[in-house]
C-alpha cells in the first residue's frame, strides 16, 4: 500500500484569518500555506472556508422487522439542481450545544421522527465537502420499533416539516440503486447496513 502524508505541527502554516459574514453559519476566508509533495513550502494560498457545526446523522433500523426509518424533507440546496428538493435523508442535526454525538442523534429521532432510540452503533465519521466547509459528520445505526412509527415531525419555530417513511431495507437500497435517494449520509449508511447486517443482526438480535 502506498504511503499517505502525515503531517505535523509545522507543515501547515495560518497567515491569517478573516471573517467574511457571521450568522447561524460563518464565512471565513484563510491565507495559508502548506508543505508540498516535493518538499518545501507551498506559496500563499487564499480560500473561503464555510464554518458551520459538526453534525450527527442516524439510520433508525428495527432489526426485529429488517425496516429502516428515513424521513423526507425539503432542502434549499436542492433547487435546481434535482427535479425534486423534498429529498429522503436520515435523520440529523447539529451539535450547537453542550451534548455529545450521540445525545444529539438521540434527540433528534424523537424530534424528527417521533422515536425513542435503543442501542446505537457508529457507522463512520467523515468530512462532507472539506475542499470549501469544516463540517464534520458523525453517522450512527440506532436500534428502534418502527410500529407505528409515521406523522409529519419537526420543529415548527425552525421551520422543519418532516415526513417519516417506513420501509424495507430492500425497497430504501433499491431507491439508492435507482437513484431516488442522492443525499450523500442515507447513502452511506444504508449501504453500510447491506454489508453489515449480519453483524448487525447478530449483536441486536
Amino acid at each position: 500500500m502506498t504511503d499517505v502524508f502525515q503531517s505535523g505541527p509545522d507543515d501547515i502554516q495560518i497567515v491569517r484569518r478573516e471573517t467574511c459574514f457571521s450568522g447561524f453559519y460563518r464565512l471565513q476566508r484563510l491565507h495559508f500555506r502548506h508543505r508540498l509533495f516535493s518538499g518545501g513550502m507551498s506559496p500563499e494560498i487564499e480560500r473561503e472556508l464555510f464554518v458551520r457545526h459538526d453534525a450527527v446523522c442516524v439510520l433508525p433500523y428495527d432489526v426485529a422487522r429488517d425496516r429502516v426509518v428515513l424521513i423526507e424533507q425539503f432542502r434549499v440546496g436542492a433547487i435546481g439542481k434535482v427535479a425534486n428538493p423534498w429529498l429522503i435523508e436520515l435523520v440529523a442535526g447539529l451539535i450547537d450545544k453542550d451534548e455529545q454525538p450521540d445525545e444529539v442523534a438521540r434527540r433528534e429521532a424523537v424530534e424528527e421522527a417521533g422515536l425513542s432510540l435503543g442501542q446505537l452503533m457508529p457507522i463512520t465519521n467523515y468530512l462532507p465537502s472539506p475542499g470549501g466547509s469544516d463540517e464534520f459528520v458523525h453517522l450512527f445505526l440506532g436500534s428502534c420499533d418502527s410500529e407505528g412509527a409515521g406523522g409529519i415531525h419537526g420543529l415548527v419555530d425552525e421551520g422543519e416539516d418532516i415526513r417519516v417513511h417506513v420501509w424495507p431495507l430492500d425497497e430504501a437500497l433499491a431507491q439508492v440503486e435507482d437513484g431516488r435517494i442522492g443525499n450523500a449520509a442515507t447513502i452511506i449508511a444504508l449501504q453500510w447496513l447491506a454489508l453489515n447486517r449480519q453483524r448487525v443482526l447478530e449483536a441486536w438480535a
